[in-house]
């Protein structure tokens, strides 16, 4: 008789599991030691962001039907609004001129799409505003509704090389209502608090938050 054999977990899935026991820790979330600062990482390989999205489902699935209410905010989706309010023609421009410049230059043609996106990602009116204006919004319309809320940033990885994860929550700290925030990391991490974003840049070690990875 054959046996059957237990499906394996991907690499991250203790990572899921701490993460999953802090938030439902009996004292309210515990994501952070600090409550005005409830910002965590849960970092993955990037061959493992699609595997990762599926886990994280289940988790939110799980939370919901548990009580919570789980915001699930895109990035990618996000900066795509953000292009689609400045119009065809902007978008028009960028992609002539990173052709243009391509055909001599393409360390410049990208750079040129670089200094393009830059204002519409980077700084506290970037995306940073974005996320917050939606948390914020969730904070008013539920007082006393953070203990039970999960704020889930994700498909960071469709923005490089053009985005900073930890300018990002810089810019989102105090803007949160205290509601717990999680970004979903592809990359790679060295030693406690560096980490590389899609395991290409520069390893960063700016980064007050949680990390969460295999």
């Amino acid at each position: 008789m054959s046996k059957t054999l237990p499906l394996s977990r991907p690499s991250f899935a203790a990572a899921i599991d701490a993460l999953r026991r802090d938030l439902l820790h009996e004292g309210g979330p515990h994501i952070s030691t600090m409550r005005n600062h409830r910002f965590a990482l849960l970092v993955v390989e990037p061959k493992d962001e699609i595997a990762l999205r599926r886990e994280v489902q289940a988790l939110s699935i799980e939370l919901e039907r548990g009580g919570w209410t789980v915001l699930s905010i895109s990035l990618k989706r996000l900066l795509l609004d953000r292009i689609q309010r400045l119009g065809p023609d902007w978008a028009q421009w960028v992609i002539e001129t990173e052709q243009a410049l391509s055909a001599y230059d393409p360390a410049r043609a990208l750079e040129s799409v670089k200094e393009a996106l830059a204002p519409l990602i980077e700084g506290p009116d970037g995306l940073a505003a974005d996320c917050a204006q939606i948390i914020q919004a969730h904070a008013k319309a539920n007082p006393g509704a953070a203990d039970r809320t999960l704020a889930l940033i994700g498909h960071a990885g469709a923005l490089f090389p053009f985005f900073r994860s930890s300018a990002l929550l810089r810019h989102l700290d105090g803007r949160t209502g205290e509601i717990p925030v999680v970004l979903l990391y592809p990359g790679t991490r060295t030693g406690d608090h560096g980490l590389s974003f899609m395991g290409v840049l520069r390893p960063d070690s700016d980064y007050r938050p949680r990390i969460y990875s295999a």
